[in-house]
């Protein structure tokens, strides 16, 4: 059986126990502030289990994208170094939303295990939760009498809370769990040891293959548990495990899940995999086949490598994929990127944004491997001196800080350093480099710590966002909560009758008021969580049940929702300027200014802006009326042509926003009709990434400032050049002093030719010396000049010479060689110096000094003559 028909028969079997068959959301999380990924199946439909959002269905199963490289779940060490941890993997999932419970769910799972899939029941066991006495937790004795009508007594395992209590996170909906494990060792094997005694004791053919959680509860901010509105089934089976089992392999890796990519691998490489567990050479290989998937979907959902946030994770894991090839397989040039077309033929069916997006995936992860393999080079320049320093000190270990800020700062891999330390016989300070790493996670930790208290909840009522159709309401507080950072001490609230937009679409949260009679709180932002609309606030009320009158800002509201409008004209004429190729990757939408990153592989030209910027500024003049379709079907909506965005969520129920032929699905606030945008206009284009250009602009409010201010300075210069044509004006200044220009530097060198004869007859002997004093107006360059000529040619000279030049004193002095034991140019300049109130110094031969008081060069040519 196929990896692709184990996935269609666990699909179709679900369908055919009535559960809607849904598509799996984005890899990457964009309005849950508690995750950064979908590390679990149950992700999407937390706010089903939460009470938040009415589910769509009461049964539903899909296969979920997950990727498990940080926080409390992170696999991302252990990849390649086993044969069953991934970093993305697929997590077949069906799911009851206060609809059947453990019954049927543990009827569905042997059912499909074992007659579908054709599973020998003898080969698997089944654990249940035994229960925990701090947390008031009793055995779950229900889910035991359920497994003993389809599995002897002895093969359910009692199992302790850290395996058989799953929680999402710190805090979430949780619940006991029931694991079946399958035991997929060799008869002579299962003789010897009893599978039993291996159940979850990380053994690699004695694996969890399906996780039945029954999510009774929700674990709040304080550890306490409180129940659920209802009972809910959340079930996970790890696809590629699952394959491994019905396709009769040892390893994950030995699946067609990977066999296509290890191919490609060995082909690129030159390397042939044997599936050795410790032999380096495979170790490279399953790092690399395992995270070219997790960085292609990521890519594909929208997430672009960066140096934060979720972008920073998936370079992480790119750039560990670089670094085992780089050093195991000796793979020197970009080669990851031509992976990606292999894993569109396998998972292009299932999962078309790998289709639509593979160019874009393609070029990004080119682009990082090159920058990478520099990285990596110019690290092994800097680890060599580092190394060659440790030796001339006599030293034998390398320092941490040095390591740490290879690692840190440039990126180079630690492990790497390891390597080539250990074969010139030295070692790392490892204790020193974990320290380094400890204070730097505490760094992170302390900048974006945030203590977030349990919700007060005043009244259990649906909140109401009105703010697409006003921007001041009449509200009450229906749940707040404490947070507190580094900042000080904040609410968050949420309202029953809010107009505050909540960050999201690239367009930023609304600030505001929030206020009655007698108290006034600031709104400083609004997110939304979970599907509630929270404002933070810089208070808590006295009377938080009392009535309150909401008020957004209603100029920052007015200019960001102009330029969320004018993205989608943008988008519009982007994609006819340039091509349907073009699709938005990311953007900002504030009140001062817009940011618009879309796939694109080339710099736009001025032509292209140009025209850009005219179709779009033609649709703003075209006074075009919003159309707005509040709550249409997504169907219906893309068969009118609205744009979806790769990477977004969307239910089954959309908003479309539509401007004219401009149709897209958008939550964001917008102008009710073009003309109130006033005028857009490009203030840069640049590379966000490859393949991804970046456009930023204003319009509205802010357009009408740009234009404003260039008029006051094309006005100011009008007045300056008594000219309103001002470009041929500033065309003929320079033409003009391009030609005075020239005649000045001709005339300087005939001044000087004329200076240098008469002064050559102008020295007066003075004792030892021949000495010249000299004012001029010759610019400095032109009196050096001569100055060095004339100590030359002139023995036992000293050469004074005191400039006006541009209004400026200036004192040259110079001393002939022959004199150089009986005056020194430095000393007589820094003492004439004092007379034009400045300073200066040089060399015994030649020195300058200049100065701020023009009268005093008087003085210092009267004090010249007495040198």
């Amino acid at each position: 059986m196929t990896s692709q028909e184990i996935r269609q028969k666990f699909l179709d079997y679900f369908k055919s126990k009535d559960h809607l068959i849904v598509p799996s959301a984005p890899i990457v999380l964009k309005d849950d502030p508690t995750l950064m990924f979908s590390n679990s199946g149950m992700t999407q439909f937390k706010d089903f289990f939460l009470g938040y959002k009415t589910p769509t269905a009461p049964r539903i199963a899909d296969t979920q994208k997950c990727l498990r490289v940080s926080g409390k779940h992170n696999d991302l060490d252990d990849v390649g170094r086993d044969t069953y941890h991934h970093t993305m993997f697929e997590m077949l999932g069906n799911w009851s939303f206060g609809d059947y419970f453990k019954k049927e769910a543990i009827a569905f799972a042997w059912e499909l295990l074992v007659d579908v899939y054709g599973i020998p029941k003898e080969n698997l066991y089944v654990t249940i939760f035994e229960g925990d006495a701090s947390e008031n937790l009793d055995r779950d004795q229900d889910a035991y009498d359920f497994w003993k009508s389809h599995i002897s007594e002895d093969r359910i395992i009692n199992g302790n809370k850290k395996d058989n209590f799953w929680e999402m996170g710190e805090s979430g909906p949780c619940g006991p769990c029931s694991e079946i494990h399958i035991d997929l060792r060799t008869p002579e094997e299962k003789a010897a040891v009893p599978g039993i005694t291996l159940v979850n004791q990380d053994h690699p053919q004695v694996v969890e293959v399906w996780n039945l959680v029954f999510m009774e509860f929700n674990r709040k901010a304080d550890k306490s548990l409180e129940k659920l509105p209802a009972q809910h089934v959340d079930t996970g089976m790890g696809f590629e495990r699952l394959c491994m089992a019905l396709q009769g392999k040892s390893s994950n890796y030995d699946t067609d899940v990977f066999t296509p990519l290890i191919s490609k691998v060995e082909e690129l490489s030159g390397k042939k995999y044997t599936g050795i567990l410790t032999d380096e050479k495979d170790i490279a290989i399953r790092v690399v086949v395992d995270h070219i998937r997790a960085v292609s979907f990521a890519i594909a959902d929208g997430q672009l490598p960066s140096n934060g946030g979720a972008g920073y994770v998936i370079r992480r894991i790119l750039r560990r994929g670089i670094s085992y090839a780089y050093r195991f397989l000796g793979m020197k040039e970009p080669f990851l990127f031509e992976l990606v077309t292999v894993l569109q033929d396998q998972m292009g069916k299932f999962f078309p944004e790998l289709e639509k997006q593979g160019k874009l995936v393609s070029e990004v992860i080119k682009s990082e491997e090159e920058s990478f393999l520099k990285t990596i080079e110019n690290g092994l320049i800097r680890v060599e001196k580092l190394i060659q320093q440790t030796i001339a000190d006599d030293l034998k270990v390398l320092p941490s800080e040095e390591v740490f800020e290879l690692y840190d700062t440039y990126g180079f891999p630690d492990d790497l350093t390891r390597i080539i330390a250990e074969e010139k016989g030295l070692t790392i300070d490892e204790a020193g480099f974990k320290a380094e790493m400890e204070k730097q996670k505490q760094r992170s930790k302390s900048d974006s710590a945030q203590k977030v208290y349990d919700w007060v909840v005043l009244e259990e009522k649906p909140e109401t966002f009105v703010g697409y159709d006003q921007t001041e309401s009449e509200t009450y507080i229906t749940r707040y909560r404490k947070v507190e950072n580094k900042d000080g001490e904040f609410y968050q609230v949420v309202l029953s009758s809010s107009p505050f937009y909540p960050e999201g679409g690239g367009q930023v949260g609304d600030k505001g008021i929030l206020e009655n009679a007698s108290e006034s709180f600031e709104v400083l932002e609004t997110k939304k969580e979970n599907g509630l609309i929270i404002s933070l606030i810089n208070g808590l009320p006295k009377d938080a049940g009392a009535v309150f009158y909401a008020k957004v800002n209603a100029s920052d509201r007015k200019n960001s929702q102009a330029n969320h409008s004018v993205t989608h004209l943008l988008h519009e004429a982007l994609r006819d300027v340039l091509g349907t190729h073009v699709e938005q990757k990311g953007s900002y939408v504030g009140p001062d200014y817009l940011r618009f990153d879309f796939s694109h592989f080339n710099k736009m030209t001025e032509e292209e802006l140009a025209l850009i910027e005219e179709k779009v500024n033609h649709k703003i003049k075209e006074s075009i009326a919003l159309q707005e379709f509040r709550s249409i079907p997504i169907k219906e909506a893309l068969e009118k042509g609205a744009m979806a965005l790769f990477g977004e969520k969307y239910g089954d129920s959309v908003r479309m926003i539509q401007f004219g032929s401009s149709k897209e699905l958008c939550g964001g606030t917008h102008v009710k009709n073009t003309s109130e945008i006033g005028h857009f206009k490009i203030t840069s284009e640049g590379s966000a990434a490859a393949g991804i250009r970046r456009i930023e602009a204003i319009s509205g409010d802010k357009s009408e400032e740009y234009f404003k201010n260039l008029e006051q300075q094309i006005s100011e210069l009008s007045q300056l050049l008594k000219s309103k044509d001002v470009v041929r004006s500033i065309e003929k200044l320079i033409e003009e002093n391009a030609s005075l220009k020239s005649e000045v530097d001709a005339l300087k060198k005939e001044k000087a030719k004329g200076e240098i004869g008469d002064w050559k007859n102008a020295y007066e002997q003075k004792g030892n010396k021949q000495l010249l004093v000299k004012k001029t107006s010759l610019d400095a360059g032109s009196v050096k000049d001569i100055v060095f000529q004339l100590k030359r040619e002139i023995p036992t000279s000293v050469t004074i010479i005191l400039s006006d030049a541009d209004g400026k004193p200036m004192i040259t002095v110079g001393v002939s060689d022959d004199l150089a034991a009986d005056y020194q140019a430095g000393a007589i300049v820094k003492d004439l110096a004092k007379e034009i109130q400045g300073g200066g110094g040089g060399n015994p031969g030649f020195a300058t000094a200049g100065g701020k008081n023009l009268d005093g060069l008087e003085n210092a040519y009267q004090k010249a003559l007495h040198i």
